[in-house]
């Protein structure tokens, strides 16, 4: 076993970012989605110097990289403190405990050969789980549309418009999802809505504007089954439409009736958590995805602004798997998004292999995790059950 490894990292980081050119009054709040005038027009609004590109819609947006002054510099930090290498299997009276319960959790199962075994061997192939989370920052702007109710306009004539990477925002907890939406300031301005023609009224979609619908009652026909003449319609096949209440047109969804819409810059700031893991299979025939349902002693835990590889540890595949996993990260991130936080952990987790016999035959079975569940493939008194 190594007498010990190593782990290399970065330094602080702020929670908040600013230039000069924003305003003082703190952060700028979230933006609900809302739906608006139709895409080409909000296409054909021009462009915002430094949002060249923007585009309509939530999906597809002008995204921008991080400038150069936000990428991230790994650190150093002190070396960890020594750690024993050396963990036992578990003891017989925990393995036999564990395998009691295992066989009382399962309805076909007799408990005989749990209680009754005779123990031969335990072997410990205690293995490790490496696990990587960048925490990453990215932005991108969509065009957006929304009734203007005539309040203040936040156009170009209040200022100049931020660039992306220096309006104001609040970073939130590391390693958790979220996206946030916010108004770029100054690229507010009003139009007519163009789904109504600034009119505050749109065709109704039931009548097609024609403000009557056919009767329900007799399908159009004008008369019943009896040739009698229907009484809802009055002979006519059409009644008058409840959508428009015969008017044809209904209050424009889009402008609230109000003609005019405000459009502006929409920053979609979205932080994401992105993990990669790797367990080492000591290829003993256990099935390494039921590690994902056990925990693990923790080992390390290195969180910094960047990270460097662990290096040095007693499994050669585990300094090998962060390496492969650091250099992917910053491959993969370091260019589109801007890299908040790294946390770099390694669990180890136990799994002893226990070999019994029970009425003259040789079984084993896998005792694994904190949890000491249990892997037994052959579990030798399984009977069938028929439900009636």
């Amino acid at each position: 076993m190594a007498e010990g490894w190593q782990a290399f990292g970065g330094s602080a980081y702020q929670n908040f970012r600013t230039t000069d050119q924003m305003p003082a009054q703190g952060t700028f709040g979230a933006m609900p989605q809302t739906p608006g005038p139709p895409a080409p027009f909000l296409a054909d609004m021009g462009s915002v110097s430094g949002y060249e590109g923007t585009t309509a819609g939530d999906s597809g947006g002008k995204h921008f990289p991080p400038p150069p002054d936000l990428v991230p510099v790994p650190g150093n930090q002190p070396y960890p403190p020594q750690i024993n290498w050396n963990i036992p299997a578990i003891s017989e009276d925990e393995a036999k405990e564990a395998f009691v319960g295992y066989a009382a959790s399962k309805c076909c199962y007799s408990q005989a050969p749990a209680k009754e075994m005779c123990f031969q061997d335990l072997q410990a192939f205690n293995t490790y789980r490496y696990r990587l989370e960048t925490f990453t920052e990215s932005r991108s702007s969509v065009w957006k549309a929304e009734p203007y109710d005539g309040g203040p306009v936040d156009s170009f004539l209040c200022g100049i418009a931020p660039l992306p990477w220096d309006v104001r925002v609040q970073i939130p907890a590391m390693f958790k999802d979220r996206i946030e939406r916010i108004k770029v300031p100054h690229t507010s301005s009003v139009k007519g809505c163009p789904t109504c023609g600034s009119s505050g009224r749109s065709s109704c979609q039931k009548c097609h504007g024609l403000a009557r619908q056919q009767c329900w009652v007799c399908s159009g026909k004008g008369n019943r089954l009896s040739n009698d003449i229907c009484t809802s319609c009055m002979g006519t096949g059409t009644t008058m439409c409840n959508d428009c209440s015969g008017v044809g047109t209904i209050t424009c969804s889009d402008c609230k009736g109000r003609g005019q819409v405000l459009v502006y810059i929409e920053l979609q700031v979205e932080w994401k958590n992105n993990i990669f893991e790797y367990v080492a299979d000591q290829r003993i025939g256990f099935p390494t995805e039921l590690f994902k349902e056990v925990n693990g002693k923790n080992l390390l835990c290195d969180e910094q602004l960047m990270v460097y590889p662990v290096w040095g540890f007693p499994d050669n595949a585990i300094s090998h798997a962060s390496k492969n996993a650091v250099e992917q990260h910053r491959a993969q991130f370091g260019s589109t998004s801007q890299i908040l936080r790294q946390r770099q952990t390694i669990e180890l987790i136990f799994l002893t292999r226990v070999e019994y016999a029970w009425r003259g035959k040789s079984h084993s079975y896998y005792v694994y995790g904190n949890e000491h569940k249990v892997y037994a493939e052959d579990y030798p008194a399984k009977c069938c059950c028929t439900i009636i």
